[in-house]
């Protein structure tokens, strides 16, 4: 009887269970010694791929873009880009005209530039006579455009345009300046600045 008892397990449900039906513990599954670390392996085809990514990177596609047309997410293409240094150069080599265009784009924009135009004038042939239409050669100026000076400075010379600038100690540390006036707070910041050819 004292065998029985010991045989049978309460359950939730303050029920009783044989033996037979109760779960035993299961020893855990070894894993097999080749198996791919986990996750779905990558399609990623090294004869395709990087000549697909620099056609569309130089069409001007960004990398979200160049996924979405491989049928992969932007995790999987900065993965192949990690993995596989042919596809990151192919990348590279397909971004660079697109690049080099906007930048010399950006450089016209910021210093101005002139282009022949037409203006097209209706003029009249006199009294009651009508009219007629004359094409003018002409040529227009665009002024330098100031947000594009400021983007381009902000960029290629960042020590003297960037909108902040950290002042530091000695040694790059704090500036001691609980101690001082405010004039000599004023003066060390100006030298501070100076030196590094900011008015």
């Amino acid at each position: 009887m004292a065998r029985k008892a010991a045989e049978k397990r309460t359950t939730k449900a303050g029920r009783t269970a044989p033996a037979s039906k109760r779960s035993k513990a299961k020893p855990a599954p070894k894993a097999a010694p080749n198996k791919h670390p986990g996750g779905r392996p990558t399609d990623y085809n090294p004869d395709i791929h990087p000549r697909l990514a620099e056609a569309w990177a130089t069409s001007g596609k960004i990398d979200k873009q160049i996924a979405e047309k491989l049928g992969v997410s932007e995790s999987t293409l900065n993965l192949w880009k990690k993995k596989h240094p042919e596809f990151s150069e192919s990348l590279k080599r397909g971004k660079e005209g697109p690049d080099d265009l906007v930048e010399a784009s950006l450089f016209t924009r910021a210093t101005g530039y002139t282009f022949d135009s037409e203006k097209i004038l209706a003029v009249s042939d006199g009294q009651g006579m009508g009219s007629h239409v004359e094409r003018i050669k002409t040529k227009e100026h665009c002024p330098p455009d100031v947000t594009a000076i400021i983007y381009w400075l902000n960029n290629r010379r960042p020590a003297r345009w960037r909108n902040r600038h950290e002042v530091t100690g000695p040694g790059g540390g704090p500036l001691e300046l609980a101690n001082m006036t405010r004039e000599e707070r004023r003066a060390l910041i100006a030298e501070k600045l100076a030196k590094r050819g900011i008015e």
